[in-house]
């Protein structure tokens, strides 16, 4: 950055000088000599636009994108309306970055306020922040603020996803919180160990729904063994299944978490995403991240404030329960145009023809031989089968012929998934080839 500085030699020297410095290497006497950079870096020859706009054509390439998918895991091909990208494109929006000085920025404010009130509506919760990095980083920030002084321990049924399990393991393992992980019963959580593990020095129990098998949990029994506790219940939604299932705020949680892709966002190869997290008031403080609050000017004019920010320079470090500083700003209010579009009967609308097309797909495997379904639960849009041939061999073809199949848990188990987007003709098409592997 050195050709940058806006500042002759003679000045650098002076302020050296001032110093009690003679050099600019001596700016660096703290830093180990063996570890010190002795020549220029290598970087690479610099490119015209022309060269930088092919050469980024040229890796996007090699990225397939499937016409027809059936795969979900977390993540879900869903409509986007055209509105959403019309509006979250404006340049204002799409440029916009962290409102330091927040009360200027009422437009990114405004925003952030109509996601945290749709968020709110959605899981039936009092208040929302103002979004964090994705549903597993969600997830493992609720059981962190679960914490308190004498309980430190969460239990997470095996059910949830297992890269959320592995990101909350990440997350604890710089805290003093233990996690224990309680195991599955016919692809559902297993109530009574989670009931006689619960102890005094448990913090938090987290359950997903629908689970990672796609299987619906009886998260009122989860509600029911914990009313009266001062164990937190945390519960992990896909936002689109709570268009006709209850509220988190209904099953008795005390936290609602979830991945916000689903809403409006595209697959994006991963990402960015968004993860949404929803409270009651007694635990607002705690929530990391922001939340923005809506007050009246000096001439009494609507006007939005950042009301709460864990953020580290506004706060003591050693206070600190998360070291979450950013929010994702663009996702969330992505989300906000898209439920603002689809409104509450489109959201059931998605949510309905997710489940439908899920259970017609399900029944059309359950015709080939040896595809049956490996749990008898209830499941929203997804669900497991086992398969007649190798799992590899099954979507190596499907990919041959433009379909993202299924998510392969093992050798002989699939676990498929079917959206609003996914027509009759494509999921009869998927038959009729994996007959032709059989």
């Amino acid at each position: 950055m050195g050709t940058y500085v806006p500042n002759t030699k003679e000045e650098q020297h002076q302020m050296l000088q001032a110093i009690g410095l003679n050099s600019m290497e001596e700016l660096y006497d703290t830093i180990p000599e063996e570890v010190r950079l002795k020549s220029p870096l290598n970087i690479p020859k610099g490119m015209s636009e022309m060269e930088v706009a092919r050469r980024m054509r040229s890796i996007a390439g090699k990225n397939r994108v499937f016409p027809t998918v059936f795969r979900g895991c977390g993540a879900y091909r869903h409509y986007i309306p055209a509105i959403v990208k019309q509006v979250t494109s404006k340049e204002e929006f799409i440029t916009a970055y962290t409102p330091y000085q927040a009360e200027i920025s009422q437009g990114v404010l405004q925003s952030i306020f109509e996601y945290q009130t749709m968020i709110c509506e959605l899981t039936g919760m009092e208040v929302s922040n103002a979004s964090v990095y994705d549903g597993a980083t969600a997830a493992a920030e609720a059981i962190i603020m679960s914490k308190e002084r004498n309980r430190k321990k969460a239990l997470v049924s095996a059910t949830v996803n297992p890269m959320i399990i592995e990101t909350i393991f990440t997350y604890l393992d710089g805290t003093d919180m233990e996690l224990e992980i309680i195991p599955a019963k016919d692809g559902l959580t297993d109530i009574k160990i989670f009931k006689d593990k619960l102890s005094s020095d448990t913090a938090c129990v987290l359950i997903q729904q629908p689970n990672f098998y796609g299987l619906l949990e009886d998260c009122d029994e989860v509600g029911k063994m914990l009313a009266g506790t001062d164990i937190k219940y945390i519960m992990s939604c896909n936002p689109i299944s709570l268009g006709i299932l209850k509220t988190p705020a209904e099953y008795g949680a005390d936290i609602a978490v979830g991945e916000g892709q689903p809403l409006g966002l595209s697959l994006s190869f991963g990402g960015p995403y968004l993860g949404f997290m929803a409270t009651t008031s007694k635990l607002m403080r705690r929530l990391p991240g922001r939340i923005v609050g809506e007050t009246k000017d000096s001439q009494g004019r609507r006007a939005f404030v950042l009301t709460l920010q864990a953020r580290e320079q506004h706060i003591r470090r050693e206070k600190a329960s998360s070291n979450i500083c950013s929010n994702q700003a663009l996702c969330a209010m992505t989300a906000a145009v898209y439920l603002a579009a689809m409104g509450k009967e489109g959201l059931r609308r998605a949510a309905v023809l997710s489940m439908s097309k899920a259970h017609y797909l399900a029944e059309r495997l359950c015709e080939l031989e040896g595809y049956n379904l490996v749990y008898k639960g209830e499941f929203f849009n997804e669900f497991v089968t086992t398969v007649n041939a190798d799992t590899d061999k099954i979507l190596k073809t499907l990919e041959d012929h433009g379909i993202l199949g299924g998510y392969p848990l093992s050798n002989n188990q699939i676990l498929w998934c079917a959206t609003e987007v996914n027509t009759k003709e494509e999921i009869d098409t998927l038959i009729s080839i994996l007959k032709e592997v059989a």
